[in-house]
């Protein structure tokens, strides 16, 4: 009895975490869909698409992490003083928009190493 009591204390935490979380969790599921992919799949350009899901996961969670509810980008109006707890974080998103474009060249890089090899 007091074993039921306890696994669903910790099932109702995890559900509680998941709808406050729902991006992170979302991140998680699609970083596993894509190494799943990576690693059961034979055919290259298979692989290298579970690779992109994979990317896509990691810069999900870097924007969610960098994102605080109620404050907007840092971009300071004329004639307003700038309040360091107004804005959110820049530099997730900074990362994010320098890893899509290193995964943009990276893609193109590969899938012409693959047709060369097909």
């Amino acid at each position: 009895m007091v074993f039921t009591r306890t696994l669903q204390k910790g099932i109702f935490k995890v559900i509680k975490l998941l709808t406050t979380n729902h991006f992170e969790a979302a991140a998680v599921i699609l970083f596993g869909i894509g190494f799943m992919n990576m690693l059961l799949q034979d055919n290259l350009i298979k692989k290298f698409i579970g690779l992109n899901i994979m990317d896509t996961a990691i810069y999900l969670y870097l924007v969610s992490y960098g994102y605080v509810i109620g404050r907007s980008a840092p971009i300071a109006e004329v004639g307003k003083a700038a309040q360091f707890e107004e804005f959110i974080n820049p530099i997730p998103s900074g990362l994010v928009l320098t890893g899509i474009v290193v995964s943009v060249s990276v893609t193109a890089f590969s899938l012409a190493l693959i047709q060369r090899l097909y």
